[in-house]
């Protein structure tokens, strides 16, 4: 991004400030999505051409899919179109109808502990979904953070769907706030996991540590072939609670981060660069540091989930209470990030990519810190350019 470019990104994107601060709960709590995909759900236009897209894009809400969701985070879209979501409090997952709403309730994943910005977070689907029928997911239990899979058979009756969790990986911090909670599966097939630093800032700069971080890890939840440090797990550290990834149609990685009570980030990720958490929040001057390539005063983001499409990361916010677009060119912003649906729908926890330009949307109004109103939470599809 230009220097100008840059500035002007800041001048529009001052104000906000991102989970809570300090020790204090994210704004956001945690979540992701579903996200699960993002990294193959761009749009064939976007997937074709590398050349930036236009500087301001559109948003438009097609349709309510689904209300009355209670603490919804994470969210994977089914082969043929339904979609399951997650309740953070309730440790549950819950089957959409995608063409009518109708909820399904698979059944409570046990061995979770909700708490704070804790409990049932991230989910995924196979990448051999097709055969094996498993269900990922990202949750905090008593004593962690964990990832677990699990067998899910359609032709048991209603919650009694999912299978006993099989521990993927576990070790993972756990505090009342930062859990982190994002997972994914990538184009290469190998399992990501975005982590939190639970409130303790030294474990994003212990490499040793796995708060804090980006996980990279087989579908068995061993470190992946090709990580940058060896027998390790971490992908990249120095990151402060990160609860957002998404690939582009190259295959590139991308994250949102919360800060503390200054800047939200949007990172470009390469294997085994420092994020800076807590010795940098936002652009630094130290060349050791990657720096962000948008960033936000937390009220105007507390950043979630991200998905990728038309050539541009959508990033939800929650404290921001708005859809952020931020186009690419190549792995830096092409033009100042622009909002979307500021206030409409109050806090905005999952974005995920869809066929056809489209994206599924979450919001996050009954986790303990929006103003919930009859009908809410509630799944949205949009269009956008």
């Amino acid at each position: 991004m230009s220097a100008a470019l840059a500035v002007t990104a800041l001048l529009l994107t001052a104000g906000c400030s991102s989970d809570g601060g300090g020790g204090s709960p994210d704004n956001g709590t945690s979540a992701s999505s579903g996200d699960s995909g993002t990294a193959t759900g761009a749009s064939p236009s976007a997937q074709a051409a590398e050349q930036p897209p236009p500087a301001k894009g559109t948003v438009k809400v097609l349709r309510t899919v689904t209300t009355g969701l209670k603490t919804p985070w994470g969210l994977a879209p089914l082969p043929g179109g339904d979609l399951l979501v997650s309740s953070r409090d309730d440790g549950t997952i819950t089957r959409i109808t995608e063409k009518t709403g109708k909820k399904t309730e698979l059944g409570n994943v046990s061995g979770v502990s909700p708490a704070g910005e804790g409990g049932l977070l991230g989910i995924a689907l196979s990448p051999d979904y097709a055969s094996d029928h498993m269900i990922y997911a990202y949750f905090t239990s008593d004593s962690d953070n964990r990832i677990v899979r699990m067998l899910y058979d359609e032709k048991k009756p209603a919650g009694e769907q999912l299978g006993a969790p099989d521990t993927v990986f576990k070790g993972i911090p756990k505090g009342y706030i930062h859990n982190g909670g994002r997972i994914a599966f990538g184009p290469d097939g190998m399992l990501y996991a975005g982590t939190g630093e639970s409130g303790q800032r030294g474990l994003a700069q212990d490499k040793k540590s796995l708060g804090g971080k980006i996980l990279r890890l087989t579908p068995e939840g061993d470190p992946a072939p090709g990580n940058p440090f060896p027998n390790s797990p971490v992908y990249t550290y120095g990151h402060r609670n990160v609860q957002g990834l998404a690939w582009d149609s190259k295959q590139r990685l991308f994250a949102s981060e919360f800060g503390q009570d200054t800047w939200d980030e949007l990172n470009a990720i390469k294997p085994g660069d420092d994020y800076g958490w807590p010795n940098a929040e936002g652009k630094s001057s130290d060349p050791k540091y990657h720096n962000p390539i948008a960033q936000w005063h937390t009220d105007d983001a507390s950043p979630s989930g991200i998905a990728y499409a038309e050539g541009s990361i959508w990033m939800a916010g929650l404290k921001g209470q708005r859809l952020w677009r931020i186009p690419l060119d190549g792995t830096k912003a092409s033009a100042a990030p622009q909002a979307f649906l500021t206030g409409e729908y109050g806090r905005l926890r999952t974005v995920v990519s869809a066929d056809g330009g489209k994206l599924w949307l979450v919001t996050s109004n009954t986790d303990g810190r929006g103003t919930p109103k009859s009908g809410d939470d509630r799944i949205l599809e949009l269009q956008v350019t």
